[in-house]
């Protein structure tokens, strides 16, 4: 059950950040692809900044760093578009 809420938040907070970078036409299933790798994205980062775990939940055991997910998805929804050749605004 709290891999379910795992994969809920991950695409919450993924769509969240997809929004956040322009990207408005996700499925669920690609806000939870966003949502994981923004959170090893955005882990990885404030890690590497010095920031650590900035406003995090904690779900069956699993800490979620929400701030960073949000951060991570929507700097890699960016990083994709700006790849991609998409100027969406």
């Amino acid at each position: 059950m709290d891999f379910i809420f795992l994969l809920i938040v991950a695409a919450v907070l993924g769509g969240i950040g997809a929004r956040l970078a322009g990207r408005d036409n996700n499925g669920c299933f690609m806000s939870i692809i966003l949502g994981l790798i923004g959170a090893m994205l955005g882990r990885a980062a404030s890690d590497r900044l010095g920031f650590g775990d900035i406003w995090t939940i904690t779900l069956g055991g699993t800490r979620v760093p929400v701030l960073s997910t949000i951060v991570g998805s929507a700097l890699f929804v960016g990083l994709l578009n700006l790849l991609a050749g998409k100027n969406r605004r």
